[in-house]
């Protein structure tokens, strides 16, 4: 189901959206007595949600940048969806009818390819009884813009310029941050280095 058929989403992850951050591909599972599992593509990152009772919940982010690859295994019965990223991002989601599973990587593809310079591909097998679907993202993917509007580039295509102002670079570092780019132990790094410069 796509967010604009419901847009009920849960308070727990909405609670986890940034500012501007667009749903743009929802999937919700109900299994037996369980409480809900989500799959949410958004405009900047996967998230998975898996709603306990009591409210509890186990949710993951997975940013972009850190994604490296997403497999989905359509067998005769079942379908098997594993998303795969850096840091030992690894989630398998085995509630997805095959369906759900197609939709689901066609709408990561898509919110890839509206920030990679380089068109993001699928590579399908299929097999007699299975099919597989492999998406996966080249390590030099350079985006145009991120959500927050900043030009990013490949550090070998960046023009050489003079040394930029420390309270300029603690400013896109803070900008970085906010966009989840980089870590809350990065950026502090980061900054009181900055800071010793000023």
């Amino acid at each position: 189901m796509g967010v604009m058929e419901n847009p009920d989403l849960p308070k727990s992850v909405v609670r986890h959206l940034e500012p501007n951050e667009k749903v743009l591909f929802a999937i919700k599972k109900k299994i037996s007595l369980e409480k809900p599992k989500w799959l949410l593509i958004t405009d900047r990152r996967i998230i998975y949600l898996d709603e306990k009772v009591l409210g509890r919940y186990d949710l993951k982010a997975i940013p972009y940048q850190k994604l490296e690859q997403v497999t989905v295994k359509l067998g005769v019965m079942s379908s098997e969806f594993t998303i795969e990223g850096e840091e030992n991002i690894n989630l398998k989601l085995g509630w997805m009818n095959k369906e759900e599973a197609r939709k689901a990587i066609n709408a990561i593809k898509d919110a890839l390819n509206t920030i990679a310079v380089e068109p993001v591909s699928i590579d399908v097998q299929k097999k007699l009884t299975s099919e597989t679907w492999v998406l996966k993202k080249p390590k030099e993917l350079i985006t145009r813009t991120t959500p927050a509007g900043a030009l990013v580039q490949h550090p070998s295509t960046a023009p050489t310029q003079k040394e930029e102002d420390p309270l300029e670079k603690l400013k896109k570092l803070k900008e970085l941050y906010d966009m989840g780019v980089i870590t809350q132990e990065e950026y502090e790094e980061k900054r009181k280095k900055l800071l010793e410069e000023i």
